[in-house]
């Protein structure tokens, strides 16, 4: 899973807010892209994104008790070892700054409406209980994103991992299952999005989740949610995060993305072997049999 959705992060990096004649010419699968912008990432680096569910997932596997200190300090740790481009820059520069979790906390306004706590909410889908994913999903986001649309937006991208980890239904149900599965809210997890993917969370969401539903392959997937334009690259590790984990959908990321993505100290290997303790341990699942080809 943490791989799946580090290569739609990385990929989906060199398209994010790009002209749309950018993203049609090149959104091919082919190799990752440098994006015409931003030349701080290079192709096949990842962003902030999977960077963030790399310290949930730690978090998650530490057993440490399940807090806002616990989480901030991951959060910190995670960029301090390994400082890196994508992130917001007023955040990306407090994270900086910080020695520890307790300074961050101190220091943070948690009043966004954003992606940041969807992106990174995927390992909490693992876990066999609903109630506690809602509850981990919601400390989680309230560091960052203590709103109700941020909230909730995190809440549904961890049940998508859920719903396609246990196998609870077809992939065309899973925004109706999300929304009867969620207290009243933001809503509309069902309605397919169109058009470009703005910097709310629950616009980066619904579009992975409409691409999610329609099925079909990894691959097919990865160039659908860069196809939208816009805040791609949450939109595709939403997405990947969920689908990687569904029987249903045909694991076929090009080898050239797997092979290219970043492989120093947090990259490919890393993550490979963190996606193992995680699927290996009380917080997950063995991994399920895939439609076709194995996964990568």
């Amino acid at each position: 899973m943490l791989l799946e959705l580090a290569i739609g992060d990385a990929y989906g990096a060199g398209f994010e807010y790009a002209d749309p004649d950018f993203v049609a010419a090149h959104n091919t699968l082919l190799g990752y892209v440098q994006h015409p912008r931003h030349r701080g990432i290079l192709p096949g680096a990842y962003t902030d994104d999977t960077q963030l569910t790399i310290a949930v997932a730690e978090a998650l596997l530490s057993g440490e008790p399940w807090s806002a200190a616990t989480l901030a300090d991951r959060f910190v740790e995670a960029f301090r070892r390994d400082p890196r481009d994508g992130y917001a820059p007023s955040f990306g520069q407090l994270l900086s700054e910080m020695r520890d979790g307790e300074e961050l906390l101190a220091r943070l306004r948690p009043d966004s409406n954003k992606s940041g706590a969807a992106m990174r909410a995927s390992p909490v889908g693992l876990l066999p209980d609903v109630p506690e994913i809602l509850h981990r999903t919601a400390v989680q986001a309230r560091i960052t994103h203590d709103t109700p649309s941020g909230i909730e937006s995190a809440q549904a991208a961890a049940l998508a991992v859920h719903y396609c980890h246990h196998d609870l239904g077809p992939l065309a149900e899973i925004g109706r299952w999300i929304e009867h599965t969620l207290p009243p809210g933001v809503g509309g997890w069902a309605r397919p999005w169109h058009g470009k993917v703005g910097s709310r969370g629950r616009m980066s969401v619904r579009a992975a989740l409409t691409v999610v539903s329609r099925g079909g392959s990894l691959s097919e997937m990865l160039r659908a949610c860069v196809a939208f334009t816009g805040d791609v690259d949450t939109v595709a590790t939403i997405a990947l995060a969920a689908a990687s984990r569904s029987g249903q959908v045909v694991k076929d990321l090009p080898a050239v993305l797997v092979d290219t993505l970043e492989d120093g100290p947090y990259g490919l290997a890393f993550l490979r072997g963190l996606d193992a303790r995680l699927l290996t341990s009380g917080s997950g699942a063995a991994p399920r049999r895939s439609a076709s080809a194995p996964p990568v």
